[in-house]
């Protein structure tokens, strides 16, 4: 049996998916025969997504603001009457900005809480629900590496503020879960090479630095960790560093 027949039946939901680590999880996911609902918040970018992913079938567009309870409302109505279940949340929609503590501005807040905070709540509440009555589920969030370690060299107090909550509410819904037989992990990348970061070679260069493995990640290294805690049985609330080593600690 094909890896793309196996999974016919499975549903996966991808916020943040028009483009970067959320595009590449739902391209993949593709790949292997599951229905794929994405989110993203204008139609216009999930179109383009769409475009280069061929318009397949099983992919069903949900355009809204994620930080929004509606639009996760409306992607698990949207994703049950079209494919009958859900068995996938992958919460992926997030942004990143790191600056010194003093620099950060009323509007940075807000749009960290919005997208970061907001965004895991909303379709997280809608799925514990889902995936508990049905008695089986995955909910992997894509957090971020630097909220286990922090780095002097990249202040950023809101991200690591944020990023690491969410890696404690990992823990604590998978233990409220467990009995529901629904598993939550989550992902915490390092530097991956996304159209989130420049790509001059000084910046890179000092990405490199980050890791001691003197390298950056790809899309790839975060889509195989995110498959291998989907399709684990018996993994559950584990946060999963994908970062070059980063989270191991400090280094000259």
């Amino acid at each position: 049996m094909s890896t793309a027949t196996q999974h016919s039946n499975k549903t996966v939901i991808v916020t943040g998916a028009s483009s970067g680590i959320g595009f590449a999880i739902a391209e993949e996911y593709l790949k292997r025969g599951y229905n794929v609902v994405r989110n993203a918040r204008t139609m216009a970018r999930l179109q383009t997504a769409a475009e280069k992913l061929g318009s397949p079938k099983n992919f069903l567009m949900v355009d809204g603001d994620i930080a929004k309870p509606a639009t996760a409302k409306k992607l698990f109505e949207q994703a049950i009457a079209a494919f009958g279940k859900v068995d996938v949340l992958i919460n992926n929609a997030g942004i990143f900005t790191a600056k010194p503590v003093v620099d950060y501005t009323e509007d940075d807040l807000e749009n960290i809480v919005d997208t970061n905070l907001k965004g895991f709540f909303y379709p997280t509440q809608e799925a514990a629900a889902h995936m508990a009555a049905n008695k089986q589920g995955h909910i992997v969030t894509i957090t971020a590496s630097i909220a286990m370690q922090p780095n002097a060299l990249v202040p950023a107090l809101l991200p690591v503020l944020i990023k690491g909550g969410l890696n404690h509410a990992t823990r604590g819904l998978a233990i409220e879960l467990a009995a529901s037989n629904v598993k939550v992990n989550a992902v915490a990348p390092g530097i991956i090479k996304t159209p989130m970061h420049s790509d001059d070679e000084v910046t890179q260069a000092f990405f490199r630095r980050l890791a001691p493995t003197g390298t950056t990640g790809v899309t790839k290294d975060v889509v195989d960790a995110v498959l291998y805690l989907t399709e684990s049985q018996f993994t559950t609330g584990t946060v999963l560093a994908v970062d070059g080593g980063a989270t191991a600690g400090t280094w000259s």
